[in-house]
C-alpha cells in the first residue's frame, strides 16, 4: 500500500474513534434504558403509592416549625426527595439538607403547577407532582423525586468500560501505527542511509533493502538506478583512463623510433664533412618524412582527443550526392601510382545526404591511406559509392556479398576493398581500437594507429556506421554507411 493511502486511512480511523465511542455509548445507554424501563417504572410507582397517602393531609400545608415535618422527613432517604408547596407557591418543606429545609421563599406559580399528575422521567430521577385539596380548594402541592440509582450506576459502568476499551484500542492503534511507521518509513530509510553511506565509502553494504510498492520503494529504486548509472560512469572513466594510459604508452613507443632516426641523421649532417650532396639530400628527405610522420601522428591524436570530448559537435549540411561523391572519391590515383597499385573507382549515387563534408574527406583519406599501405605492389584497390537501390559491383569478394547486402539496407555505402593479406578474424573487432594495428602492420610504416578509430567516431557522429570484412586469401573490405534523404 502506498504511504499516502496508508496515512489517509490511519487519519480516518483516528477521526472515527470519538464518533464510534459516542455511538457505542449511546447504544449502550439506550439498551440499558430499554431493559430497566418497565422494572424501574413499577418500582417507582409502588414507592410513590406508599408515600402519597401520607402527604394528602391538608394540615401539613401550612407554615409550621421544622420539627412538625419530622414525619415527612422520615419518608425520605438518599434516593427519595420530598418537597411541599403551599397553594401560592411558597416552599413549606424540602428534604434537601442545604441550605435549609424550612422557610423557602415563594417560587413562580407557573413553575409550581407545571406537570401536575404527570410522572416525569429524567436522566437521574423520576418525579411526580400532585395537588392536595380540602373542601374543594387546593391547599398545597407535594413533589416526590426518586433517584434512578441502578440506571446511573449502569451508565457509570458503561462510561468506565468505554473508557477502558477506548484506551486499549487507542494503545493498540498507536502500537500498530508505530510498528508500521518503523516498518514502512524508519527501517527502510535507515537501511537506505546505510546503503548510501557504504556506496559513498566504496564499501559493500551488509544489509539488503527489501523493495516495496510505496513511495519509499520508489525512492529505493531511484537510488539503485542512480547507483547503477554512477557505477557505469565510473567504469567508463576507468576504461578511458586505461585507454589514455595505453595511448600515452603507444605514442611514446611510436615516437621513439622516428626521433632516434632524426637525431642520428641530424648528427651525421652536422658532423660528417665527407657526405656528398646526393647523400645530404637523401638524408634531408628521410628527416622530412619522419617529421611529417610525427606531425601526422600528433594531428591524429589531437583529432581523436577532440572527438572524445563532449564539446566536439559535428555540423551536418545537406549535399547533392552525385556531385559530392565525385569530389570525395577523386585524388587517389597519384598515391596508388607511386605505390604501383591499381585503383578502380565506381560511383552510382543519386540521393542527397546530411554529412559533414570536411570530416567525410578525412574518413575516406584515413581508410584509403590504410588500404594503400597494406596493398602489395601490383595488387588492386577498389573504391566505390553505391546507393541502396543499386546492385553491388561484381568485384566485391563473394565471401562478403550476402552479409554486406543485409548491412547496407536503406543507406548508401562507400566501399574500399583491397587485395592482399587478410586480417585474422580474431583481430577484426580490434582494428577500430586506438593505436591497435594488425599483425605485421607496423612494418608498412606511416600509420599512427588512430586512423580507423577516428573514421569510426566521425561516421557515428554523422548518424552513420562503419564495418569491416576480411578474407585470408583475398583481402579486406571496409564500408561506410550513410543515411539517405531523398532522390
Amino acid at each position: 500500500m502506498r504511504i499516502k493511502q496508508w496515512l489517509m486511512i490511519s487519519y480516518f480511523i483516528v477521526m472515527l474513534l470519538p464518533v464510534g465511542a459516542l455511538y457505542f455509548l449511546y447504544i449502550s445507554i439506550s439498551n440499558l434504558d430499554d431493559k430497566q424501563a418497565l422494572v424501574e417504572y413499577v418500582e417507582v410507582t409502588n414507592k410513590m403509592e406508599e408515600i402519597e397517602p401520607k402527604l394528602l393531609d391538608p394540615n401539613i400545608y401550612t407554615l409550621k416549625s421544622k420539627e412538625m415535618y419530622d414525619s415527612v422527613q422520615a419518608l425520605t432517604n438518599e434516593s427519595i426527595k420530598i418537597t411541599l408547596y403551599r397553594s401560592d407557591g411558597v416552599v413549606l418543606f424540602s428534604s434537601l439538607p442545604e441550605p435549609g429545609s424550612y422557610g423557602f421563599p415563594a417560587i413562580n406559580m407557573e413553575q409550581a403547577y407545571r406537570n401536575l399528575n404527570d410522572l416525569q422521567k429524567n436522566a437521574r430521577t423520576y418525579s411526580l407532582k400532585k395537588p392536595v385539596s380540602n373542601d374543594g380548594n387546593v391547599v398545597g402541592i407535594f413533589e416526590i423525586s426518586i433517584a434512578r440509582d441502578e440506571w446511573i450506576a449502569g451508565v457509570t459502568n458503561r462510561y468506565l468500560y468505554l473508557g477502558v476499551l477506548f484506551s486499549i484500542f487507542f494503545i493498540l492503534l498507536y502500537t500498530v501505527v508505530v510498528i508500521l511507521l518503523n516498518r514502512k518509513l524508519n527501517r527502510p530509510l535507515s537501511q537506505l542511509q546505510a546503503q548510501m553511506t557504504a556506496f559513498a565509502n566504496g564499501e559493500s553494504p551488509s544489509i539488503q533493502i527489501r523493495e516495496s510498492n510505496d513511495e519509499i520503494g520508489d525512492l529505493i529504486k531511484h537510488f539503485w538506478k542512480m547507483k547503477a548509472q554512477i557505477e557505469q560512469t565510473q567504469e567508463a572513466l576507468a576504461v578511458q583512463q586505461k585507454e589514455k594510459e595505453f595511448i600515452v604508452a603507444s605514442l611514446s613507443h611510436d615516437l621513439k623510433t622516428p626521433l632516434t632516426v632524426i637525431r642520428a641523421y641530424t648528427e651525421v649532417l652536422q658532423n660528417d664533412r665527407t657526405l656528398t650532396e646526393h647523400e645530404r639530400a637523401e638524408y634531408k628527405e628521410i628527416l622530412f618524412q619522419k617529421l611529417e610522420y610525427m606531425k601526422r601522428m600528433l594531428d591524429d591524436l589531437t583529432m581523436y582527443t577532440a572527438l572524445q570530448s563532449s564539446k566536439q559537435r559535428t555540423e551536418l549540411v545537406e549535399v547533392e550526392g552525385e556531385e559530392y561523391f565525385e569530389m570525395l572519391l577523386s585524388g587517389y590515383d597519384e598515391p596508388c601510382i607511386r605505390k604501383d597499385v591499381s585503383l578502380q573507382v565506381y560511383q552510382s549515387v543519386k540521393k542527397s545526404y546530411e554529412v559533414d563534408p570536411k570530416q567525410m574527406v578525412r574518413v575516406v583519406d584515413n581508410i584509403m591511406g590504410n588500404a594503400i599501405r597494406h596493398t602489395e605492389i601490383g595488387k588492386q584497390i577498389w573504391l566505390a559509392a553505391i546507393s541502396s537501390d543499386t546492385k553491388l559491383p561484381d568485384w566485391v569478394f563473394k565471401e562478403f556479398q550476402v552479409e554486406l547486402e543485409k548491412w547496407r539496407k536503406a543507406g548508401t555505402v562507400i566501399l574500399i576493398q583491397n587485395e592482399g593479406k587478410g586480417i585474422p578474424k580474431e583481430q577484426l573487432d580490434k582494428v577500430f581500437q586506438p593505436f591497435y594495428q594488425a599483425e605485421d602492420a607496423r612494418n608498412y610504416g606511416g600509420s599512427s594507429g588512430l586512423g580507423l578509430s577516428i573514421a569510426k567516431m566521425l561516421m557515428e557522429q554523422q548518424n552513420g556506421k562503419i564495418g569491416i570484412w576480411s578474407a585470408k586469401k583475398n583481402g579486406t573490405l571496409l564500408a561506410c554507411w550513410i543515411k539517405e534523404r531523398r532522390d
